[in-house]
């Protein structure tokens, strides 16, 4: 389901800059974390309690997956890891569908929910506002991982290149998604269009229901993740000989695998040893997912430099107010 092609896009420009920083201004960056979180050894996420009475242990674990047009699915779906984390972890797993954006960072910040996907947008959200620490993505045995951000349009219509949007009604996801609104809104001027100035934004909701308004002919066109209409493709959800591709990014990280920071350093390791030893083939899962095969470990601090960067030039402040608008 992930798409691994190389294109050549702005987002080349944007991650050539962050990776060619220099090492003194990358250590610069500091965290932005919630006022209750610390991050003492600048790795920007959320430090374990020193207390050791202010670690969590539970006895049962809730995991979630980032909000999907139908839960009940990915619950299926997710059962094979799930009875693998129980496995490893001698603990029970529960399986929480989560509506939004904002309640899965809600539900972490709480102490509801102990380890969750998070769509790639909001993962910065998560980190800073929940205290989550991303250990995991799904990648491919060569240790490639990531989607791309696609611009679809009708087959017949008449955009054929971005500056041709000018005018049009195009649909973005949500605030906070980082293809469906916050990369198209840092790169598509250097492609010659500028959100909500050269063409009306109407947020749609969801990746899903972008696509299936532009094969509706409800939008001109949509910037939406590869992964997600990939998947709606191969489920029948829509016809690809009734749209086309406008423009492709380079491939963006994912979605991020994170536990809550306050879990006991065992129960930690158990969790990471659960997602690195599982096999997806002949899953469920690795029928969902296809092009991946195992959990590839990652860090906040590298693999979402590049995200930071497009939220940065988007402005966004890691709120409450900021994530409520989501």
């Amino acid at each position: 389901m992930i798409n691994l092609r190389q294109t050549t896009s702005g987002i080349a420009f944007v991650a050539a800059a962050v990776l060619s920083a220099s090492t003194a201004l990358a250590q610069e960056e500091t965290a932005q974390l919630d006022s209750q979180y610390t991050d003492a050894d600048g790795d920007l996420v959320a430090d374990a309690p020193e207390d050791d009475g202010a670690l969590q242990n539970p006895d049962t674990l809730v995991f979630a997956y980032t909000p999907v047009e139908d839960p009940a699915i990915y619950e299926d779906i997710w059962t094979p890891f799930i009875d693998h984390l129980e496995e490893v972890t001698g603990k029970d797993v529960q399986f929480f569908a989560v509506q939004s954006n904002s309640a899965e960072v809600e539900a972490m910040r709480s102490g509801r929910l102990h380890i969750a996907g998070f769509s790639t947008g909001p993962t910065p959200f998560a980190v800073n506002l929940a205290g989550a620490v991303p250990f995991a993505i799904m990648g491919a045995d060569d240790g490639q991982f990531g989607y791309t951000l696609q611009v679809y349009t009708q087959a017949d219509s008449d955009i054929q290149e971005m500056p041709d949007l000018a005018g049009k009604r195009v649909a973005h996801t949500s605030p906070t998604s980082n293809s469906g609104n916050q990369a198209p809104r840092a790169l598509f001027p250097d492609l010659g269009v500028v959100p909500d100035e050269d063409y009306e934004v109407v947020y749609s909701g969801s990746h899903d229901q972008s696509m299936l308004g532009v094969v509706a002919g409800d939008y001109d066109a949509a910037p939406v993740a590869s992964e997600v209409v990939d998947r709606m493709a191969e489920r029948g959800l829509y016809d690809p000989e009734e749209v086309r591709i406008v423009w492709e990014s380079e491939p963006f990280p994912t979605t991020s695998y994170a536990y809550a920071h306050d879990l006991a350093p065992e129960l930690k390791e158990k969790i990471e040893e659960a997602f690195f030893s599982f096999d997806f083939e002949g899953t469920a899962l690795g029928e969902e997912f296809t092009g991946v095969s195992k959990f590839i470990p990652v860090t906040y601090q590298d693999q979402w430099r590049v995200i930071r960067q497009i939220q940065r030039a988007n402005g966004v402040q890691y709120t409450p107010e900021g994530l409520a608008a989501e």
